[in-house]
């Protein structure tokens, strides 16, 4: 496999997620493989974007409608956990209702907060996740995937060629795409900061107005300082003598008397 290739896809390859992402539409990331589960999971969740992790539903996007009624079950569910619904059914209800609760959070807790189908999708293993991609084809959504030696490589819209199977590789090339995705979304945000560098422009020619009062105000204070007279203090020598003086007084009026 060669390298300079991977490493040429993946340029185009995040160019690619960071254009759709600009567009505002969102990425699904997919790895149901242990090799790829929590490496597709923590970047996605590092993004902000959606992720399949466990198992692929069929239909997950070609009968979106139905997946999203069960979502909805899911965050009824937890709803009704939250506002305390459980403690006034019975406990045998109570734990199949948990028990349903988890299943669908298991499979799509990834995916419960999305509200229209994604813009784009990153598949690691497209052998693996052959429903997946199928159901993108049809739908006309483009796929990029992390492709190996023993993958066919025909259905995926941009292929990055590497091993699919090493957890350092998958979790490398999800980074990326990752970083693509939160790169398009700091350039959408990027006017804010333009804003905030005028505002400080307005404010250093606002100080640079401001400096000849200021120099002003300060040879003032210094003609001021000039001015002034140093007090004078007082003379302690003047104060010792006089007390000498009188002592030798003292001594000699106690001469006379004897």
């Amino acid at each position: 496999m060669n390298l300079e290739v991977t490493s040429e896809q993946v340029d185009k390859a995040y160019s690619f997620i960071r254009d759709v992402v600009a567009s505002g539409k969102s990425v699904l990331f997919v790895g149901t493989k242990k090799q790829a589960q929590e490496a597709v999971k923590e970047e996605a969740e590092r993004c902000g974007m959606f992720y399949v992790n466990t198992r692929w539903l069929g239909g997950t996007l070609t009968n979106f409608k139905t997946i999203r009624n069960r979502i909805e079950r899911l965050n009824k569910l937890n709803q009704m956990e939250k506002v305390g619904e459980f403690d006034l059914l019975p406990k045998k209800e109570v734990a199949l209702l948990k028990q349903e609760r988890d299943k669908l959070e298991k499979n799509l807790g990834g995916i419960k907060e999305m509200r229209e189908l994604p813009g784009a999708l990153f598949v690691v293993d497209p052998t693996n996740e052959k429903i997946c991609v199928h159901e993108a084809n049809i739908l006309n959504i483009p796929v990029v995937s992390l492709v190996d030696t023993n993958c066919d490589p025909s259905n995926v819209t941009v292929v990055i060629p590497g091993n699919d199977d090493a957890i350092r590789s998958v979790k490398l090339i999800a980074s990326a795409i990752a970083d693509a995705v939160i790169e398009a979304r700091e350039g959408v945000s990027m006017k804010k900061d333009n804003d905030e560098e005028e505002e400080k422009v307005d404010l250093e020619s606002l100080l640079t107005e401001a400096k000849p009062s200021l120099e002003l105000a300060e040879a003032g204070e210094e003609v001021k300082k000039v001015n002034k007279k140093p007090k004078k203090k007082p003379a302690k020598k003047v104060e010792k003598t006089e007390k000498v003086e009188e002592k030798v007084e003292e001594t000699k009026a106690e001469e006379s008397a004897e």
